[in-house]
């Protein structure tokens, strides 16, 4: 018998991110547990309209998603405690610019380089949806026929409930082989 726990939202853990935008004319960084896939092409990323950042993606339409591992969870962490309000963020991180113009952190080994197609706005979230532009990943993260392998990159996720960090890396097997011998009881 399951237990009613109310309108609780049980999709987490979600991969964690660095989100890097202009703001006032200086790379801003946002961390960021509430992101998803609404198409091949298309993420959502779902942000506190108060955050500093959201101010720069609303007027620029650009931005950088930046995957999080083990390496750069210290300064990831760092910036999601500090408010871009009141802490210049722009040194945070070492960080080019793409070719939208959005800063792309030099330290994750997975960022992709995303224009604003829309914003739901719902009571106190932005919910931008975004268009992937260029993804850029180290080649170190990719398998020999250079997709993204995920034991090697490791990314990290985020536990809403207990806000907690989740590692990655391990493979159960092959996504259709676990119905093999499958019948319904």
């Amino acid at each position: 018998m399951k237990k009613d726990i109310g309108a609780v939202l049980g999709l987490y853990p979600t991969p964690l991110v660095v989100v890097g935008a202009m703001v006032e004319g200086r790379a801003n960084w946002m961390l960021v547990g509430h992101v998803g896939i609404i198409g091949h092409d298309r993420i959502l990323l779902s942000a506190v309209k108060a955050h500093h950042t959201n101010k720069g993606i609303r007027e620029n339409k650009v931005l950088s998603v930046n995957i999080v591992t083990e390496e750069i969870l210290p300064g990831a962490t760092y910036i999601g405690k500090v408010s871009g309000k009141r802490t210049d963020k722009s040194a945070a991180f070492d960080f080019t610019q793409g070719k939208t113009g959005a800063p792309l952190l030099s330290a994750s080994p997975l960022t992709m380089e995303c224009s604003v197609e829309d914003n739901y706005e719902t009571g106190t979230f932005d919910n931008f949806i975004l268009k992937i532009e260029s993804t850029f990943a180290e080649e170190n993260i990719l398998n020999d026929e250079g997709k993204i392998d995920y034991r090697k990159l490791k990314p990290i996720l985020f536990e809403m409930p207990t806000y907690e960090y989740v590692a990655t890396g391990e493979v159960l097997g092959k996504c259709l082989d676990f119905a093999e011998g499958y019948e319904k009881k």
